[in-house]
């Protein structure tokens, strides 16, 4: 008996259509200079509510512009000067869009510099833009998962409570911040030795949605995972960013176009850094009312391709849909 087969026609290849593109953001190790890296063709058909650990879904954005500003030079030869060749001669690439909803990290992406808790201050505190002395943290103890804190004094928080959970600050130079470098602390003095610092500025942050036997529900994972013991937790009301500063927020950055044909355009950009301070777009909605978006723009930075150690800011990867030409 001779097998069959059977022919199967391929579909003509066609522009992708989309409808909007859905951001998200990894962490960058400030200290060793290594970003998340992203392979399309290991996780590139990821579902879009569920991306891979460690990226983090910022939601859909608007307005996704991105630009190529890498200069091309020719290289001559004789006389009168003839073109030989060409050369890549300055490499730059940008990225700026509208996130459409506020969050800790939304904002911090677009604040530029660093993005602070609004701690809740202690009685009598002095008034301070980004948020007066703090009040005094309370310690976790043992047995904290990355969705539940337990605390030595439940009663003190109440449900629908943000928080802010990290170590102490005692000393400690260069980046600080737990699952994120959240800023950069020159010397102890810069910071007036504060206690409360490193929850001030981080973005291991949560909301209460439930208390039980002691142990603080929240509404979802904190960024930097499971919390030791060490760690103290601190009530916020909200947060604050500024124009100026002299710290650079720096995330791996991926952006997905969901084709409407099953197609799949992926930009994968390792390391991003804030290029503009706090912006904000307004769009007129009925009547007297406006939605205000943050605005983000990024200046990509480069990385080496350990396939062929090319220099490269950004990899662009099409993922066809089934059965297209290619």
């Amino acid at each position: 008996m001779s097998a069959t087969s059977t022919a199967v026609g391929v579909v003509g290849a066609v522009a992708p259509v989309t409808r909007r593109v859905r951001a998200y953001f990894a962490p960058v190790d400030r200290v060793a200079g290594v970003p998340t890296v992203f392979d399309a063709a290991q996780m590139g058909a990821f579902a879009l509510d569920t991306p891979p650990a460690p990226w983090v879904d910022l939601g859909w954005c608007a307005n996704f512009v991105r630009k190529s500003a890498t200069k091309i030079a020719a290289l001559t030869m004789g006389a009168p000067a003839v073109v030989q060749s060409q050369v890549r001669s300055q490499l730059e690439a940008t990225v700026q869009l509208e996130f459409e909803c506020w969050g800790k990290l939304q904002l911090a992406l677009a604040a530029g510099s660093q993005q602070m808790n609004l701690l809740r201050t202690a009685n009598g505190a002095a008034a301070n833009g980004s948020g007066g002395l703090a009040a005094a943290a309370v310690p976790l103890v043992a047995g904290s998962t990355a969705t539940s804190l337990n605390v030595a004094a439940a009663a003190q928080f109440q449900v629908g409570e943000l928080v802010a959970v990290d170590e102490d600050y005692v000393a400690q130079v260069g980046f600080v911040g737990s699952g994120v470098s959240a800023a950069y602390v020159v010397s102890p003095a810069s910071v007036r030795n504060d206690i409360n610092y490193i929850r001030r500025v981080t973005l291991n942050v949560g909301r209460i949605v439930g208390t039980t036997a002691g142990v603080l529900q929240l509404g979802g994972a904190l960024l930097a995972g499971v919390p030791p013991s060490g760690m103290q937790v601190s009530p916020l009301v909200g947060f604050v960013d500024r124009e100026g500063g002299g710290f650079f927020q720096e995330w791996s950055g991926l952006f997905v176009m969901d084709g409407e044909q099953g197609d799949r355009v992926i930009y994968h950009y390792p390391r991003l850094q804030a290029m503009q301070g706090p912006a904000e777009t307004v769009e007129a909605l009925g009547g007297p009312l406006e939605r205000v978006k943050l605005a983000g723009a990024f200046r990509a930075l480069p990385v080496k391709d350990t396939n062929d150690g090319a220099t490269v800011l950004c990899f662009r990867s099409y993922l066809p849909g089934a059965m297209r030409a290619v």
